[in-house]
């Protein structure tokens, strides 16, 4: 049995889960797979920020972004998908999932695999686009860079002890600070409790064969976060995903490790608000203000809260 994480037993996470409902949404016909969603902010956006987690994630692993953007007008959902064994497959879930939310487009905060499906999903869609900007954290663009690629076929077979295993070296804890510990324990923790069918759809997808044509997004607004110190990623991997999108910007974080949206929670929603700052005034504006056609505030009419936030943070965070 495993240890509870200090992390579940913060009073912010508390007060998530007793603020925030968990909802289970059936999209598929047959009625078998329903997506798990906490939803924060503003009903009347329909153009919100949607967060998909890594392998070993729940929806709750982004409480801090759901909690922290939505006090600033932002609608956020974080989204955790059912079992889904293809990309295809997948993609076509999560659209009938933006459809019956009646969402028009999405901006997509997505870390590692869910970062790649992203990517996918703004491909498959790209002739009906329902994506409309991407923020990629600790991502990937091609699946061959992973172990496993000759045996994902296999997963689905595979014992629940076994494929969390596979996992369970991303989790070193050595050499890092007390919120990187913290959140590695807290995601431990959202690996246990996943079940077999859940991580094996999810190792099938990540190691089966598959690329992104980046070719496809150049005219989707992309940001891409990572962090300057080690992470399951390598440096080819992200060299990689910098040369297929020259037109990024890019957000750079000194230290995080692999889930900076735990660890180093300001850093990364002062990342996201920069980001969505961009569709203030616009038809696809994630934030309430926006919504009501207010222009992007310059920096002598920002209010004293967000000067002040961004004074704080900037010494801290490196921008490009």
């Amino acid at each position: 049995m495993s240890c509870v994480s200090d992390l579940s037993q913060s009073n912010e996470y508390l007060s998530f889960r007793s603020s925030i409902p968990l909802r289970k949404v059936v999209v598929d016909s047959d009625g078998s797979k329903a997506w798990k969603i906490f939803d924060s902010g503003p009903k009347s956006v329909s153009c919100p920020l949607i967060c998909l987690p890594p392998i070993s994630g729940t929806a709750d692993i982004f409480f801090k972004q759901v909690m922290g953007l939505a006090t600033r007008g932002v609608r956020v959902i974080a989204a955790e998908p059912p079992p889904y064994w293809n990309m295809k497959e997948w993609c076509d879930g999560f659209k009938r999932l933006v459809d019956y939310l009646e969402l028009d487009k999405v901006h997509i905060l997505g870390a590692s695999l869910g970062g790649f499906i992203a990517q996918k999903f703004a491909e498959l869609t790209r002739n009906c686009p329902r994506v409309a900007s991407l923020v990629l954290c600790n991502t990937f663009t091609d699946t061959s860079v992973f172990e496993y690629n000759d045996s994902s076929a296999l997963f689905w077979m595979l014992p629940s002890l076994v494929l969390k295993r596979m996992l369970m070296g991303n989790f070193t804890s050595d050499k890092v600070d007390k919120r990187m510990a913290e959140s590695i324990d807290f995601m431990v923790e959202r690996l246990e409790s996943l079940t077999q069918s859940e991580l094996a759809s999810r190792l099938t997808l990540n190691c089966t064969p598959c690329f992104v044509q980046p070719e496809h997004l150049k005219n989707i607004p992309i940001t891409i976060m990572d962090v300057w110190d080690e992470s399951a990623l390598s440096s080819e991997v992200r060299e990689n995903i910098y040369k297929s999108y020259p037109h990024a910007k890019r957000a750079h974080l000194k230290s995080g490790g692999n889930f900076p949206y735990l660890s180093r929670s300001d850093e990364v929603n002062l990342h996201l608000l920069i980001h969505l700052r961009q569709f203030d005034g616009t038809g696809v504006a994630a934030s309430y203000l926006s919504l009501h056609k207010m222009p992007a505030p310059s920096n002598t009419q920002q209010d004293e809260g967000t000067v002040s936030y961004f004074n704080q943070r900037e010494k801290f965070v490196k921008i490009s």
